[in-house]
């Protein structure tokens, strides 16, 4: 009884990719080139600031140069 009820919902019910209007190449594309934008604008704005965070580290587990002193 309960496995015919559950077909029987089953087979109302529409599938997630039967509808018509689904995303198109297009869109992933969109979506690709936003995610694009977001990661190296990102990066391009704290990559200063996380570079310097490693050279400090560097500097101090004694294993980089201090670019920061003249000799």
């Amino acid at each position: 009884m309960l496995i015919t009820l559950l077909r029987e919902m089953a087979r109302r019910l529409p599938l997630l990719g039967n509808d018509d209007e689904g995303a198109t190449a297009v869109e992933y594309a969109l979506l690709v080139g936003l995610i694009a934008v977001i990661i190296i604008s990102s990066v391009t704005l704290l990559g200063g600031n996380i570079d310097a965070m490693f050279d400090d580290v560097a500097n101090q587990l004694g294993g980089g140069t201090d670019d920061t002193t003249t000799p």
